[in-house]
């Protein structure tokens, strides 16, 4: 008789609801200038790239091609599936604060997300599987900019735009001596909308116009991971490991609007509209792929380092270039646990991690590179039973840069996560 217990079902539904209340609270898309975080960079390419890895990974400098545990799912390198050893549900939200500074002027905003809902469990003693939902990048800015033109006067040229694009998928892997291969398939979906507005404030009787287009994408995307472990004596034990990705193509729907219209003694007058719905393209995501290694001493302690890099040269939306660039991310960190049997102690069980990354993003502006670094630590608390944790990561950094009339974006970041393991179809001895 099956078996599977409830106050971890319920436990994780709690958490998964108060994730949504948070999201909700913060993400609102119907209003440009709302209280939102305002992004600039995630007006190009498919927008700001969100970090789906889960809170234990962030903690460590987002090590996670060579990362692999009995009880936590790594869904950033699906090869890891494949040394589950219980049923594991996982949750986890983010939030950030962040000081924005353009032209020397700065300005604070915030925001909260759900990251990731995922649940893996082994398949036998050589294989796993695992599903789960995660978000792949938000679109969220308002942009004004101000341009004079000899003969028309001056125009206001506004730009703002949300949107999201999220991944549902499955992922399977299997192990063979020391070597584990897996992939995840699943299924990419979002809409975007961007808007650009043309106000002439000089000339009354000039055309302005209102630009707004619609992409709706849909599309199967996959990621393959293979790691190895190799053991070098009782409790160390080294590890490597890798994914990858080709350059793939999601399928795309467009509608687009254009709207004139004149500013007649302080009142619209509309003139003209035009409409184009149902326009078939595709969104070409690029080739991607990491390389990670991690030493390892039982559950007392790891470290490692990680390198990961995404070919954006190849992206293309609607078969048009985009202001990006290849990109690149280093990453080291590691985790200490004093005694993770300790009875008496509870801070001795607690697990400590620390890491810090630096990269450059594949945004490129002006002829300028935006690059990023930060430092991240975090902790997972114990409950209940020894495998069940709360997970907390945050990273303090900065990303970009003020020159060429650019933004600098100095940044904190909390995450919150919960791992709950179980074993299905257990026979009861005693009914």
């Amino acid at each position: 008789m099956c078996h599977i217990r409830a106050k971890h079902f319920f436990t994780l539904i709690s958490f998964i609801f108060t994730g949504i209340a948070a999201t909700a609270q913060t993400s609102s898309v119907s209003n440009p200038t709302s209280n939102r975080k305002n992004e600039p960079y995630s007006r190009y390419g498919i927008g700001e790239l969100v970090n789906g890895n889960n809170t234990v990974i962030k903690g460590m400098g987002n090590i996670s091609s060579a990362f692999s545990s009995p009880y936590q799912v790594n869904t950033d390198n699906p090869a890891s599936y494949a040394g589950l050893l219980l049923t594991t549900y996982e949750g986890g939200m983010q939030g950030s604060l962040s000081t924005v500074t353009a032209n020397q002027v700065s300005s604070r905003t915030g925001m909260a997300t759900l990251s990731y809902l995922t649940i893996g469990f082994p398949l036998g003693k050589h294989a796993g599987m695992a599903l789960g939902l995660r978000p792949q990048s938000h679109v969220y800015y308002h942009l004004n900019d101000t341009v004079g033109t000899p003969g028309i006067g001056q125009t206001i040229n506004t730009y703002y735009g949300d949107g999201a694009l999220n991944y549902a998928f499955a992922g399977f892997a299997g192990k063979v001596k020391g070597f584990s291969l897996g992939v995840n398939f699943g299924y990419s979906f979002g809409t975007i909308r961007n808007t650009s507005v043309f106000s002439n404030i000089d000339t009354t009787h000039a055309v302005n116009t209102d630009i707004s287009q619609f992409t709706r994408v849909g599309g199967i995307y996959w990621k393959a991971g293979l790691q190895y472990e190799h053991k070098l004596d009782t409790n160390l034990s080294f590890r490597i490991g890798g994914t990858f990705t080709l350059s793939q193509d999601l399928r795309a729907f467009r509608d687009q609007y254009w709207l004139t219209y004149f500013n007649l003694g302080g009142s619209l007058q509309e003139d003209t509209a035009y409409t184009l719905t149902g326009t078939k393209g595709t969104l070409k995501l690029p080739m991607s792929y990491s390389i990670g290694a991690q030493l390892m001493n039982g559950d007392k302690w790891s470290a490692g380092l990680d390198f990961s890099a995404v070919q954006w040269s190849q992206f293309r939306n609607f078969g048009m270039v985009d202001s990006v660039t290849n990109s690149y991310r280093m990453g080291l960190g590691g985790a200490y646990t004093p005694n993770p049997l300790s009875i008496h102690n509870y801070l001795q069980r607690i697990t400590y991690r620390l890491g810090a990354y630096y990269g450059k993003d594949h945004v490129y502006i002006k002829g300028t590179d935006i690059n990023y670094y930060a430092l991240t630590f975090g902790f997972s608390l114990p409950f209940k039973r020894y495998s069940d944790r709360i997970h907390t990561a945050f990273e303090i950094g900065k990303r970009g840069t003020e020159a060429n009339g650019l933004v600098k974006e100095n940044f904190f970041k909390m995450s919150l996560g919960i791992s709950l393991n179980d074993k299905w179809f257990i026979k009861r001895r005693y009914d």
